[in-house]
């Protein structure tokens, strides 16, 4: 890939930078299941209820979608509210408990094929940022020993105190290319997420570019996807591809 046409690399994390997503799945699906057990005529969660209605998007929204998708109605609740409480914010922190579970008894590290874009382009000097609609994104990056690669984390809490809203729109990438310098035409936004493909879409974007850790080749390229890859070792700059 030609990255000298493009000034900035806006990376989602969780699938796409580090194998989180499927920790986030796991979270999700025992705090959905364990909720709609007790909920009378709900069939269990699924992984397509994750890719239909929560991937990618802010936590609390991702809850919000789901139920809506469910016909099922609960107080929006606060965002300091018990993870027993059955408001949205209260499920919402549930899942939170059950994804710090996790990462702190398993621990993460970065994909191979990642960490090699990553060097590369840190050796070509090209600005990078994450773009996450975690509030966890500075943990899991801590976790994986990665926090130096990147000039601005955008995450969840960073996007809630600016009063921004999450994937599918465009403003937490802009805010982040804005942060590294650079506009939105010379940037590149690399997303696994149908939501994060949107927002790419949506934002004017150089290049945006999925990666399909289980979405689809199809859903992403009819999300806005312009390139679609199965890891980002495939993006390497054209030096390091003949090398």
């Amino acid at each position: 890939m030609d990255w000298s046409r493009y000034d900035a690399a806006l990376f989602d994390l969780d699938g796409v930078v580090t194998p989180t997503a499927e920790v986030h799945m796991h979270a999700w699906a025992a705090m959905f299941n364990d909720y709609l057990a007790g909920v009378p005529g709900q069939p269990p969660y699924t992984d397509q209820d994750y890719y239909d209605h929560v991937d990618g998007k802010p936590r609390y929204d991702g809850v919000r979608t789901l139920l809506l998708a469910r016909g099922i109605a609960l107080p929006e609740g606060a965002p300091t509210d018990p993870p027993e409480a059955e408001t949205v914010c209260g499920l919402g922190n549930r899942k939170n408990n059950y994804f710090g579970k996790v990462l702190a008894e398993e621990g993460v590290a970065a994909y191979p094929g990642s960490m090699l874009l990553l060097n590369a382009l840190q050796a070509r000097g090209m600005p990078m940022a994450i773009v996450s609609s975690s509030r966890n994104a500075p943990a899991v990056l801590a976790a994986a020993g990665i926090t130096d690669y990147f000039g601005t984390v955008m995450h969840g809490g960073v996007a809630a105190e600016r009063h921004l809203p999450g994937k599918p729109a465009p403003d937490t990438f802009l805010a982040a290319a804005v942060e590294l310098g650079a506009t939105a035409e010379r940037s590149v936004v690399l997303e696994d997420a149908i939501s994060g493909v949107q927002a790419g879409a949506a934002g004017g974007f150089g290049l945006v570019v999925g990666v399909d850790r289980g979405a689809g080749p199809d859903a992403l390229t009819e999300a806005g996807a312009e390139v679609v890859v199965a890891d980002l070792a495939e993006l390497l700059p054209e030096a390091e591809e003949q090398a």
